[in-house]
């Protein structure tokens, strides 16, 4: 068999998504690209990135891009509201692991959705090789506890944000609405998908070819590029050397440009996000406030989700319960404490009490904010409020 060119053939498979789809960023396409490669060589990895194509509106060809996708990939499933019970036995299918594609993600994980734990915990487990879902098999007294296989490639489309065990895990490509100087090929499946078809079966033939220098590889990371991102990059990155030309340049830029954009967009979880604003919005240069005026400081910032919680603001309840979870240097839940004011004693918080937390769970404080690494000592003097 004559040996495929890596590197010309991702450069095909990358015009080909150009003719369908606006990405973002040049990031995108490159990501993309190498994770339609990767679905071809799942056995050589100990994960596969989730690929997700998120937008904030519907028209901002989110499905436009798993269509394309569906056309290179091996043996694609398309699935919209499927369960997790049918996800994880037709990855169990002896014919062959299907490369699930799952549009309208937003319906399952979605405000109004509920929480879908069983399907979380699928896309979850399906993450690493070793990943396993146990069900029980059988009738009435006779069931036995069975392993069913979860690993295998997932690309999702859907509107907002998913859960954060599924971000973490995902390569994120944020969609947008075509501007008007923006100009792509119309899809016609009739015309197009035997194309994509051809391409995806000289991506699996490249991929055999390359199978033995990908499989155990330790692709170089990119030196800000650590922990559960690196994990999700290491077979792309790992496809890319495999290629060579301009790829292992092009896809570590792309991986740190789009590893950088998830930060910035990740809040962290509602907890990190309390705790953050907590010392960088409410007690700044204060030893200890009342849980009255920490709940009004809170509520009153804005860009910040403590105004509307599921259609109610933050109460005392739900910031005494988020920030019990987390505890203080000496290993005690945070609790509220009485608080000394003019009008006489009321519960709240003393920042000696958070600043364990903040050390360990909060990203550095801005470089203007009053807050400093070591908690003001606290004050007998009473609060006027």
């Amino acid at each position: 068999m004559t040996p495929i060119d890596g590197a010309a053939l991702l450069d095909e498979v990358e015009a080909f998504h150009r003719r369908f789809n606006v990405f973002p960023h040049e990031a995108a396409y490159i990501a993309v690209t190498l994770w339609d490669a990767h679905a071809h060589l799942l056995d050589c990895f100990d994960s596969t990135p989730r690929l997700a194509f998120l937008s904030p509106e519907p028209g901002s060809g989110k499905s436009r891009a798993l269509e394309v996708v569906e056309t290179l990939v091996p043996q694609p499933m398309t699935a919209v509201n499927a369960s997790a019970a049918a996800l994880f036995r037709s990855v169990s299918n002896p014919n062959g692991r299907p490369t699930i594609l799952f549009d309208e993600i937003d319906t399952i994980f979605g405000p109004k959705a509920g929480d879908n734990e069983e399907l979380r915990g699928f896309l979850n487990a399906g993450h690493r090789r070793t990943g396993v879902t146990y069900r029980c098999i059988g009738d009435g007294g006779n069931q036995t506890v069975q392993a069913f296989p979860s690993y295998c490639a997932v690309a999702v489309a859907g509107l907002g944000n998913l859960p954060d065990t599924i971000m973490t895990r995902s390569v994120i490509i944020r969609m947008r609405r075509r501007a008007r100087n923006e100009r792509v090929e119309a899809f016609r499946a009739r015309l197009h998908e035997a194309e994509g078809n051809k391409l995806r079966d000289r991506l699996a033939q490249w991929t055999e070819q390359a199978r033995d220098s990908v499989m155990g590889a330790w692709p170089e990371m990119p030196e800000s590029v650590t922990d559960r991102p690196a994990d999700v990059w290491e077979p792309l990155l790992a496809i890319a050397d495999a290629a060579g030309g301009d790829w292992p340049d092009r896809a570590r830029e792309a991986c740190v440009s789009l590893v950088t954009a998830s930060k910035a967009n990740d809040k962290g979880s509602l907890g990190v996000r309390l705790l953050t604003d907590l010392r960088d919005h409410v007690l700044i240069g204060i030893d200890r406030l009342p849980t009255i005026a920490i709940l009004d400081r809170l509520n009153a910032l804005d860009d910040a989700p403590w105004a509307d919680l599921d259609g109610r603001p933050l109460d005392n309840r739900k910031l005494a319960r988020l920030l019990g979870e987390y505890m203080t240097a000496e290993n005690e839940p945070i609790r509220s404490r009485n608080i000394r004011t003019a009008g006489g004693v009321l519960k709240g918080f003393h920042a000696a009490d958070l600043a364990d937390a903040w050390a360990r769970y909060c990203p550095p404080p801005p470089q203007d904010s009053a807050t400093s690494a070591t908690p003001l000592q606290p004050s007998s003097e009473p609060l006027n409020l």
